[in-house]
């Protein structure tokens, strides 16, 4: 069920990207990459939503995203990320992630994290609430792949911590 679920968020994204949205989503997808030992982390965004998140985690002070500003807005984005997105381990520690950086793409903006994660995955909780305070409406896909297995989660905004696991 929550496959179908996935798709039609991810749908929803897709159709809502090539005008202005009606729709509020965010899709993340953690890929493990054994080598590194480590989830490398995407998180796509509207630009719109995520300028009006980062203008009130700003004081109200404007943030717009442009090409003459391309790490100019670095430093609260990634404040923001890190209180709204969280892995903790099955014994309730937070697991500590880089911050790497972002990148325009048409009307989203893409997020980059990395995770170090060197002992075996066994899940734990997650925390996925971009946007959910601001908008009623908001649903954050989360794509989870690890060893060959692939899971999916949904969060809104009054499910915005789930135990994950595998």
């Amino acid at each position: 069920m929550l496959g179908r679920i996935g798709i039609l968020v991810l749908s929803l994204f897709l159709i809502a990207s090539r005008s202005a949205h009606e729709y509020h989503a965010s899709v993340t997808n953690m890929q493990y990459n054994p080598k590194e030992h480590s989830f490398e982390i995407s998180v796509r965004m509207f630009t719109d939503d995520l300028e009006k998140a980062l203008t009130k985690e700003n004081g109200g002070q404007r943030v717009v995203f442009s090409a003459a500003n391309t790490t100019k807005n670095d430093p609260i984005l990634e404040k923001y990320v890190r209180r709204h997105f969280a892995v903790l381990t099955p014994q309730k520690q937070r697991k500590s992630f880089d911050y790497i950086g972002h990148e325009t793409e048409a009307d989203a903006q893409w997020i980059y994290l990395e995770l170090p994660y060197a002992e075996a995955f066994r899940g734990g909780q997650m925390q996925q609430s971009v946007l959910t305070d601001l908008f009623d409406d908001q649903v954050n896909l989360v794509t989870i792949s690890y060893n060959g297995q692939k899971k999916t989660f949904l969060f809104k905004k009054n499910q915005t911590v789930q135990d994950i696991s595998f």
